[in-house]
């Protein structure tokens, strides 16, 4: 007695059974709803890396200095009172959407995260954090 793959009249099976299917979407749907968040909240921040090539810039009109008396410089203009309004009225910030900062090595932290939320504020997507390499380390 042999045994038929299909129904009685020779043909095959013409439904597929798509529940572990949906199963397995539902199980990544509810992965991916979970993980999502997780992945673009925060700020994203790179550290400067002690063994960092001397990277020159070419347009220093694009760079934000803080001194380590909480002084902030925008194309060589003190901006300190009004740093938020500047950023913002930029035409350049607005259309190119990135920004060098530059901050002295006793410059307060606070100061340094002003300039990044000032930047944040203004729409700015690249943050680039200039350093002085440290040439002994590099031979």
């Amino acid at each position: 007695m042999g045994m038929s793959l299909g129904n009685r009249r020779g043909r095959g099976f013409s439904d597929i059974n798509i529940t572990p299917l949906v199963d397995v979407m539902l199980v990544l749907l509810v992965v991916f709803m979970v993980t999502a968040p997780l992945i673009t909240s925060g700020l994203r921040v790179e550290l400067p890396n002690v063994r960092a090539q001397n990277t020159p810039v070419t347009d220093t009109k694009l760079v934000v200095t803080v001194t380590k008396d909480e002084v902030i410089m925008f194309a060589e203009r003190d901006v300190t009172a009004d740093l938020e309004s500047v950023l913002v009225s930029s035409e350049r910030v607005q259309q190119e959407k990135e920004l060098y900062i530059r901050a002295d090595k006793n410059a307060r932290y606070g100061a340094v995260a002003r300039v990044v939320a000032a930047a944040r504020a203004a729409g700015v997507e690249g943050l680039n954090l200039l350093v002085e390499p440290d040439l002994e380390t590099l031979k």
